[in-house]
């Protein structure tokens, strides 16, 4: 028996214990993470999905684990079908699938911090159709049978100062505090962790690659502020930079406040906040305000100082990628590089700046087929070789006090086909389309994703993820509301308008299923253009490095296209050639000349 079938037995003898008859289990935490701390990683531990989107659902007779088209080869690598039946969503929901499966009259247990409100009511209203029940449990039965479970981090906060933030914190809540006198609310919970790092321009390490600490916070009318972290984690610094606008509790007594507001009017997101928090609410006579977090629009809209703290990290990660690429080129056809190897090796091109404070997700290095899964991770089990013939894909990015970045590039091991030069050119074009979007006020992402997919529309392709996701500050590498993708297209969601100081992905796609991948990202900022008719919005490219010339077909770029790839490459000599030595420059030079 795998360690992976004997974790689930274990599971299913659990809930028998607890009279239960199913359970849910997201990959999430209680603050609707993206990424989370280990000590929440329970999928990963009962199924060994290492993608960072999934849930899974257990029955007594039938497993299912549910995943978007990112991870369509990669959930079939790590989990094993014997156990496990794979639904893609968002073809089928977990609520569509517990509609078919559950068994009448059965009870379906869930966490309640660990799934939303709606999610919850949709949920329990599929089963009812089967007569069964769902129900929120005390206690997850997952950490009842994860003996090796780890504590959550104790890693202490860290001020993140006005130089970098633009704003202090006083200023923020101020802004809070007009919002909530707006809404006629007497508080508001903030529930998500980015949000409160970013409202009290403190950061963390708590979660992986995300600089953030596990607490809750409180803002109330006058602006002052209640902070729900361990006190271990809070340093001298820390208090004298938080002030007496705000008080201080242990991370454990949050739940028990949230029965503290009779009588009140208290804001929280249906997104961010668990069913829990709302039930608590309701449980002591609050009057809740389903509201959209009010950090989440000013925090998505960077400030003067954010984004200048963004081109200097941009353009000092630029350099450490290109000096990387370099090494690629040059080593990789001798053989004896692999993935992990290479992953190594970025790392060190990165902390060589001395400023490197994390990286901002694992470094996909992913090479020949692997290529073909957008958000493939490599394992000591899964390393791979670079071999001739192979095209080798790199999405990695940094997290610098000054800022967050993303970026994937594709080099050729050797002599690229002629059907690999095309994709490339495609997604390069549709690239192109996208970085030179001209649009008004008020367009969302949705209306622009099909710009960068027309090239390969155009002849009957496309690629199964979003083209654009948003980018913090010194904070998570994908971060909402906006979004460059259609709802229907994962990593797709509601649509948001754009707006000036908004940082969001470019990143098109190919993927051709056990033979390559192919994204071309940058990041870009939103701003204002003065047209002819009137003011506009287009996109500044904020990433500086080459983007692989032997992959291009000059000839199916327009004169239009090949100027901008021209003019691109020529500012990339400017902005991070002055940082590399004679050798990397001449290097540079040649890979930046202009297409023939």
């Amino acid at each position: 028996m795998s360690t992976y079938t004997a974790r689930l037995a274990a599971l299913r003898a659990q809930l028998a214990r607890q009279r239960l008859d199913g359970f849910v289990v997201p990959l999430t935490d209680e603050h609707m993470s993206e990424y989370v701390g280990a000590y929440a990683q329970r999928l990963a531990w009962l199924t060994g999905f290492q993608g960072s989107a999934g849930s899974a659902v257990v029955l007594p007779a039938a497993a299912a684990i549910f995943t978007d088209g990112r991870y369509t080869l990669q959930v079939r690598e790590q989990v094993s079908g014997d156990d496990w039946q794979y639904v893609a969503v968002p073809a089928t929901s977990i609520a569509d699938w517990l509609g078919e499966h559950a068994p009448a009259g059965g009870r379906i247990g869930y966490d309640p911090w660990l799934h939303t409100r709606a999610w919850v009511a949709e949920a329990r209203a599929a089963l009812a159709a089967r007569g069964a029940d769902l129900i929120a449990v005390d206690t997850n039965p997952i950490d009842a049978v994860w003996p090796d479970r780890p504590a959550p981090s104790d890693a202490q906060l860290v001020v993140q100062d006005d130089a970098h933030a633009g704003l202090s914190s006083a200023a923020k809540r101020a802004a809070i505090a007009d919002w909530l006198a707006a809404h006629k609310a007497d508080a508001v919970v903030l529930t998500a962790l980015d949000s409160i790092a970013w409202a009290l321009n403190v950061r963390g390490k708590d979660v992986a690659h995300t600089p953030v600490a596990l607490a809750y916070a409180i803002v109330d009318a006058d602006g002052t502020a209640d902070l729900f972290v361990a006190p271990d984690k809070v340093t001298d610094a820390v208090r004298q930079h938080l002030g007496n606008a705000i008080r201080l509790h242990p991370r454990d007594a949050f739940a028990g406040a949230l029965g503290a507001f009779a009588d009140k009017r208290i804001a929280a997101d249906p997104q961010s906040a668990v069913s829990a928090i709302f039930d608590r609410l309701d449980q002591g006579g609050a009057t809740i305000l389903p509201s959209r977090d009010p950090v989440v629009l000013a925090k998505a809209t960077k400030n003067q100082q954010e984004i200048a703290g963004h081109r200097a990290a941009s353009a000092r990660d630029g350099a450490a990628l290109a000096r990387f690429l370099r090494w690629v080129e040059a080593e990789a056809p001798k053989g004896g590089l692999t993935e992990l190897s290479c992953v190594a090796k970025l790392l060190e091109c990165r902390e060589a700046t001395g400023v490197l404070l994390d990286t901002s997700f694992d470094t996909i290095s992913a090479t020949g087929a692997h290529g073909a899964s957008p958000h493939y991770h490599s394992t000591p089990d899964s390393n791979a070789p670079l071999e001739l013939g192979q095209l080798y894909l790199v999405d990695s990015g940094g997290q610098y006090a000054d800022g967050t970045t993303d970026v994937t590039r594709v080099l050729p091991i050797g002599e690229p086909t002629a059907e690999m030069r095309d994709r490339f050119t495609r997604v390069l074009k549709g690239h192109i389309a996208l970085a030179t979007a001209i649009f008004p006020a008020g367009t969302t992402g949705g209306q622009l994703d099909g710009f960068a997919r027309r090239p390969l529309w155009e002849i009957g392709l496309d690629y199964a993820h979003g083209t654009g996701h948003g980018v913090g500050a010194y904070l998570s590498v994908h971060e909402g509301p906006a979004r460059i993708a259609q709802p229907f297209y994962p990593g797709g969601g509601p649509a948001e308008p754009l707006r000036p100081g908004m940082i969001l992905s470019n990143e098109p796609g190919y993927y051709k299923a056990g033979a390559y991948g192919i994204r071309i990202e940058n990041l870009i900022l939103v701003e204002e253009r003065v047209a002819e008719g009137g003011t506009m919005l287009g996109f500044e490219t904020l990433t500086f490095c080459p983007i692989e010339r032997t992959l291009i077909v000059a000839e199916l770029l327009t004169p239009a296209e090949r100027d901008w790839l021209d003019a691109y490459h020529a500012r990339v000599v400017a902005v991070i050639g002055g940082s590399l030595d004679a050798e990397e420059r001449a290097w540079l030079a040649a890979k930046c000349a202009p297409i023939a």
